[in-house]
């Protein structure tokens, strides 16, 4: 199994990896604690979600056709690369449900799944804010650039706060967002000419 690789070759990682997570779930505080569960709430997004897709309609016109479902296939993939076959793969079990763990902790928004690697929410960000960095007009809306990775890092955190996730859950699922976020954006960029002189 994964997780005994890691604690046979690893372990300073893992140990590492343990006490990164305690400093953050224990640097808590009431009003921290609302704003992390609320940024982990995936259906609070939605309409997040839709003004960026109408905003990237109107921006991109025609070239939307190529870039919305790239930027879905993106999040599809992350989040089932993730979840359908990392997790079960390494059967990492989440810190919630970790023997020598789940008494330190603090969980004020319960405890998740079974297993935590990779994080499903910091690769689907991270693809999301990849691929717009690629797919965005170059020196322009450098704020919305900006404002999408810091989203993406503040949900990802808010998944080790929460202790859904150890660090290098978050890590892990950063390199797989980053790496279809930036696959698609090579796509978008070989593609995208095509379309416009169609």
């Amino acid at each position: 199994m994964f997780t005994q690789f890691l604690i046979h070759n690893f372990q300073f990682l893992i140990e590492a990896d343990h006490r990164l997570l305690l400093a953050i779930n224990h640097a808590r505080t009431p009003a921290l604690d609302r704003v992390m569960t609320f940024a982990s709430q995936i259906k609070v997004w939605f309409p997040f979600y839709a003004v960026l897709l109408g905003w990237l309609g109107y921006h991109f016109r025609r070239r939307a056709t190529l870039l919305v479902p790239l930027l879905a296939a993106t999040v599809a993939l992350a989040d089932s690369i993730t979840s359908r076959i990392f997790k079960p793969w390494a059967a990492r079990p989440r810190p919630c449900h970790a023997a020598d763990l789940a008494a330190q902790l603090y969980l004020p928004d319960g405890c998740g799944g079974a297993f935590g690697f990779m994080s499903s929410h910091a690769a689907n960000a991270m693809g999301l804010a990849v691929f717009l960095l690629l797919t965005l007009p170059a020196g322009r809306f450098r704020a919305l650039k900006a404002g999408i990775f810091l989203w993406a890092l503040v949900i990802s955190y808010s998944r080790v706060y929460l202790a859904a996730h150890y660090p290098l859950d978050v890590l892990g699922g950063w390199l797989v967002g980053a790496a279809l976020g930036g696959a698609a954006g090579w796509a978008f960029r070989h593609w995208d000419g095509r379309i416009i002189t169609a």
